[in-house]
């Protein structure tokens, strides 16, 4: 079966952690252990976020002069090999030998027309108290914005449209290699008017550019790996539940926090609703299980009856 797996910031960073090389490779080898069963049976693409490391390489960007800075798409490239190779580390110390991965660099096309950019909502880098916030923001003409009880510099995050690396992607898959691509929403560019690409200011959701992955390959599971075990149902009130099972459209009557579970929820709903494969939402620790649909939200279409209904026509722990 061929399964995309996005990992959250959970899985490279948790919250408050200093952003050091050896607490990120300790979280990605935890992550490691997660993916391993999904690995040795199935087809696997992996796809994981970059909000801290992105925005960790912007201040140190900002330690050079104002026309010496990189935009934002070359630090996204930076961050797609930096995690990438983490991750190929470390999965590739529990596969057995021999055993093919790769890191593709993966440019992801958008619309310079999209409303995300006079309108930023995409919290990279570390948090602040409101009063640093605020000076960063003044001395460094950021827009920030709240994460929960501190603040954090926003950036544009516009809609992916096209995937451009996805036939190099697909031949990777094809040939049982385990690919890491899209990362941090892959490297934004808009077209231009000679027929090519040229880089943007911005930072994709890797939410929704792991299920424009998950489309474009035709997956049969599309993984959403985060903290917590669910989505949830009032969630932070003492009437909190966990959804099991849901439809798009069911789902769509509900509301989530649109800075954290809407997204993933909403990417799981695009992908069902094009595809015919199911999506899960759930902990890193629960993959497997999720791919089993015994754990987590799974997503399926009306009437398709669960992960055992994907178009594998079998059951979701057999392998390839």
């Amino acid at each position: 079966m061929r399964v995309v797996a996005a990992l959250g910031g959970n899985a490279l960073l948790r919250r408050g952690e200093p952003m050091t090389a050896e607490n990120q490779r300790a979280n990605i080898a935890v992550a490691a252990r997660a993916l391993l069963p999904i690995a040795l049976e199935h087809d696997l693409v992996l796809t994981h976020g970059n909000g801290p490391q992105v925005g960790l390489l912007s201040l140190q960007n900002a330690a050079y002069k104002p026309d010496e800075e990189y935009p934002l798409d070359i630090l996204d490239a930076e961050t797609e090999g930096m995690i990438g190779y983490l991750l190929e580390q470390e999965l590739g110390n529990l596969l057995p030998a021999g055993r093919p991965l790769a890191t593709l660099l993966t440019r992801i096309a958008v619309s310079p027309h999209d409303p995300a950019f006079s309108h930023p909502t995409k919290p990279i880098g570390p948090v602040y108290d409101r009063e640093e916030a605020e000076r960063h923001a003044a001395e460094k003409g950021w827009s920030i914005a709240p994460d929960g009880a501190k603040w954090r510099r926003v950036v544009p995050s516009p809609q992916p449209t096209d995937i451009l690396e996805i036939g190099v992607i697909e031949l990777l898959v094809r040939a049982k290699v385990i690919v890491v691509c899209a990362g941090g929403g892959g490297i934004p560019v808009v077209a231009i008017d000679d027929g090519g690409y040229v880089g943007i200011e911005a930072v994709i959701d890797k939410d929704f550019a792991g299920a424009l992955l998950a489309r474009s390959l035709k997956a049969d599971a599309f993984l959403m790996l985060t903290d917590v075990d669910a989505a949830y149902d009032g969630w932070d009130t003492p009437e909190a539940r966990p959804i099991r099972e849901a439809t798009p459209d069911e789902l769509a009557a509900r509301t989530f926090a649109p800075g954290s579970m809407g997204p993933k929820v909403e990417a799981a709903c695009r992908f069902v609703r094009s595809d015919g494969g199911f999506a899960a939402i759930g902990s890193l620790a629960d993959a497997a299980r999720m791919l089993r649909g015994e754990a987590g939200t799974i997503v399926t279409a009306a009437g398709r009856g669960g992960p055992l209904g994907a178009r594998t026509g079998g059951l979701v722990g057999a392998a390839t």
